[in-house]
């Protein structure tokens, strides 16, 4: 859903609420903004996402609202949306749909090439060929042709470890965490004595993707960075994927993630720094997933 139609909506939805008669609105909340009663003369209406929901409480006259406050700040859950009659109020159900607009976009918009070329990131594709056969067919997308099998052994011949970055279910996620993220592994891993090469961008990417990174280099350790399914919450959401000794066919409890690397989450730089961390790890156990101990005995 692009701006136009999202406006289209909001005035729709005003047009149709202006003859009836509405409960009075429930007192304003510091932090917390509410969807205009009409348009703006400029014709731009203001941002509903950038209200946060940990500070929104649109519940007016609640018996136990500083306990609600207290328990609303620890979770960007819709929790205290309030209501008009049986249905939620117009704010609250306009950024529900934003949100939920955002989430699509993030699933169905490519990367864009500026990305890759600004970072540096060798561009390589899996063997799905559109954004739709990579949502249908799962298994294109933990596989490359020959002329991208080709191009990877070349860039990552030798490498004891791989860092790649695949734009996954959101490609908002790896524009807004990856870039950072590299660089704080990389960093990491330098203090740690171990030099890592060229950083591709992965395509289409699944997570399989990385195992047969392995098959074609055999290095040691892969760590992917994707981005997740997006959700109500946040459309930026990336995972890390660590597996030691990578090849197609490894069972899923092989992988070491770190999850929820997103503003509201862990940011990308601690979680860069976590990462190299737990790679160190993983080679000096020669484990990932449920095979690495937590006290590195």
């Amino acid at each position: 859903m692009d701006r136009e139609e999202l406006k289209a909506i909001v005035a729709q939805m005003l047009r149709e609420l202006a003859p009836a008669q509405t409960p009075p609105s429930p007192p304003p909340v510091k932090g917390a903004e509410t969807a205009p009663e009409a348009p703006p003369d400029d014709g731009v209406l203001p941002d509903l996402t950038t209200v946060d929901l940990r500070a929104q409480y649109l519940v007016p006259n609640a018996a136990h609202g500083a306990e609600f406050r207290a328990l609303k700040a620890k979770t960007p859950a819709r929790l205290g949306l309030g209501r008009c009659g049986a249905r939620y109020p117009t704010a609250s159900m306009l950024r529900f749909r934003a949100d939920h607009a955002a989430a699509q976009d993030s699933v169905f918009s490519l990367v864009p090439e500026r990305f890759w070329e600004e970072n540096h990131y060798p561009f390589v594709q899996t063997m799905c060929k559109s954004k739709d056969e990579y949502l249908t067919r799962p298994d294109l997308g933990r596989r490359f042709d020959e002329k991208n099998q080709a191009v990877l052994r070349d860039l990552l011949a030798g490498q004891r470890v791989v860092l790649a970055v695949g734009d996954g279910l959101s490609s908002a996620a790896v524009q807004a965490n990856a870039p950072d993220c590299c660089a704080a592994i990389r960093q990491g891993l330098q203090a740690q004595g171990i030099e890592l090469g060229p950083v591709p961008f992965i395509q289409f990417c699944r997570v399989g993707a990385g195992d047969h990174i392995g098959d074609l280099t055999d290095c040691e350790v892969i760590c992917l960075l994707v981005g997740e399914r997006p959700g109500l919450v946040t459309n930026e959401s990336m995972s890390a994927y660590l597996t030691y000794r990578p090849h197609t066919g490894i069972a899923e409890s092989c992988r070491t993630v770190v999850s929820n690397i997103h503003r509201q989450g862990v940011s990308a730089v601690e979680a860069g720094a976590h990462i190299a961390s737990l790679i160190g790890r993983i080679l000096a156990q020669k484990a990932s997933g449920i095979g690495l101990r937590e006290d590195g005995a």
